[in-house]
Order: structure tokens, then sequence, then C-alpha cells
């Protein structure tokens, strides 16, 4: 089986935050399910908007890791966002927000999906940060058994 192409769409602020979500994913990418990509792979010298392109046109699941920075952002929020969703209606992409940090979201395009974690309560506002990512691996690894099936 192929692995799942899986592209992180964040804020530079929040990279800590995907470096913990990538950690908790370790399983789901040693047992060859997922490849992951986000733009701190991007080598010296390439063109970033490139590769930025070309890798959310080919990702099958697009994470969303919702804050304000990331709302903030027009890069974020008005390219790959945007793009994801275009995508996610067309049925070529399955795009999970995961609440990163508390912001008001539900009013923005991501407030009509389903979120990670359980009752989309923020990553940073549970008392372990262990039990919020792997409760929002759980639901990745659903996702990605999902799109795994014919």
């Amino acid at each position: 089986m192929k692995p799942i192409d899986i592209f992180f769409s964040y804020s530079h602020r929040d990279e800590a935050m995907r470096d913990e979500l990538a950690a908790h994913l370790s399983s789901l990418r040693r047992s060859g399910l997922i490849h992951e990509w986000h733009d701190r792979l991007i080598p010296a010298g390439e063109s970033w908007k490139h590769a930025i392109d070309v890798h959310l046109e080919k990702a099958h699941l697009v994470l969303v890791l919702v804050s304000a920075d990331f709302i903030a952002s027009n890069y974020c929020y008005e390219i790959e966002m945007k793009r994801a969703l275009e995508r996610r209606e067309a049925g070529q992409a399955h795009v999970v927000p995961i609440i990163v940090r508390a912001c008001d979201w539900h009013q923005t395009p991501l407030g009509a999906l389903q979120a990670l974690p359980k009752d989309a309560k923020p990553v940073a506002e549970w008392q372990s940060r262990d039990a919020a990512w792997t409760d929002v691996a759980r639901g990745i690894r659903a996702v990605v058994e999902g799109l795994a099936r014919p």
C-alpha cells in the first residue's frame, strides 16, 4: 500500500505544535501508512511557493493547525486553506482542522468541518498535551485508514 501524503498547513508561530504532532504520528509513519510534508523541508535555493504548491496539490490529507496566528496569516488562510478546501470540495483531498490554540475559528470555513481533538478543545488547554496529541493521532489514524481502503 502506498503511504497517504499529508500536508501540514500551519503558522510558523505554531511550529513547536507541528513538531509535537509529528512525533505523535510516528507510529503511522513507521508503519508506512503516511508520508508527511511541511515547508521546513524545502531545501535552500528552492522556490518555496512552488514547493508548497506541489505538495499541497498531491496531498491526500491536509492537516490545518488552527490558531489566531493561522487565521491572521494571509498566506496560510487565503492561499493554503482556500486551496485545501477547494480540493476537498472536488473530492481530491481530506481536510482536518486541528485546534492548537483557542481562537475564534467557528465562523471560518473550517467551522463546518469536524475538528480534532475531541470536542475541538484546543490542544494548549488540555491538562496533558500528550493526551491531546494522542487523541488527535487516533483521529488521524481513523482518517488515514479510511483513505487507504479501496
